[in-house]
């Protein structure tokens, strides 16, 4: 199945994310090296933590007209400013479409709205691969016409199956991973060759309701409230740094049906909000935390 182009045409642009010491000067010095060398500045965003005194920014140029080439922006951004003022950056080219892979399990409410999303061409994203260790959906990536790959995960061939997805994600060039509700947990060696690079959801109960029956268990409690969290992945299960989250109400009329319904709803919504931003590069991750623009 072929994506549907975006009706708007893709625009050649740069984005730099940056974060650093806060001092008097920074947004303005960032923004004159840019006009001086002709960068039209369509998208800029910047916060101060006034506690941690760091200072953050994400900013998007026109590449049209720039004075310096592409390949020479990182190395004259770095000697000009970036050493100077103890910047940590990164910059993006809107021209480079990022690689992403689904890793899913048996649920696929999650697996078939990034997948609507990504033949609709909301989405500058490739999706090469989807890795599972069921074999339950390899009927939903044919009829959308992407690579099914099976790794069986056990105790015992855990380590090993994780090499051969390493090995393939690195043969297909994966830029990111995406858990739609992939029910394995990564190793420390797996999750640390990506680091803010792997993005996870799950529902909003734990460690309250932890367990293979989280509805069931706050359906017994009487919960008003239930949501979904999405977060990049570290070795420090369900607590790296949050992207998106959202709720919604319930109440004693809601059955466990119901609840798994409304929760599952909020899953889709936030996990999609979290790859979304991830792609317009509008997510900085410092000390585990992260700032999100808008």
């Amino acid at each position: 199945m072929k994506t549907i182009k975006s009706l708007q045409e893709k625009r050649n642009t740069a984005i730099l994310l940056i974060f650093c010491p806060d001092k008097q000067g920074i947004l303005s010095t960032v923004t004159e090296f840019l006009n001086k060398n002709n960068g039209n500045i369509i998208y800029l965003d910047q916060h101060v933590d006034r506690e941690e005194k760091i200072f953050y920014m994400r900013v998007e140029w026109e590449l049209e007209g720039f004075a310096i080439p592409s390949d020479k922006i990182g190395e004259y951004f770095e000697t000009l400013i970036g050493s100077k003022l103890q910047m940590n950056w990164k910059l993006y080219f809107s021209d480079n479409t990022p690689k992403m892979a689904l890793f899913v399990s048996k649920m696929p409410h999650c697996l078939f709205d990034i997948l609507a999303r990504y033949t609709a061409g909301e989405w500058d994203v490739e999706i090469p691969i989807i890795i599972s260790n069921h074999e339950k959906l390899k009927p939903v990536a044919e009829r959308f016409g992407i690579d099914f790959f099976y790794f069986p995960i056990t105790k015992e061939n855990k380590a090993d199956q994780e090499l051969k997805e390493i090995k393939l994600l690195k043969e297909k060039k994966i830029d990111f991973i995406v858990l739609a509700r992939y029910m394995q947990i990564l190793s420390e060696e797996f999750v640390a060759l990506f680091p803010n690079k792997i993005i996870n959801i799950h529902h909003s109960f734990l460690p309250a309701f932890a367990g293979a029956k989280p509805y069931h268990a706050a359906h017994e409690r009487g919960v008003k409230i239930i949501g979904a969290s999405s977060h990049y992945v570290t070795s420090d299960l369900d607590a790296g740094p949050i992207i998106e989250q959202d709720v919604t109400r319930c109440s004693h009329i809601d059955t466990v049906q119901k609840l798994i319904r409304k929760g599952r709803d909020l899953e889709k919504f936030v996990l999609s909000n979290a790859v979304y931003k991830h792609l317009q590069r509008k997510v900085l991750v410092f000390n585990n935390r992260t700032v999100v623009f808008n």
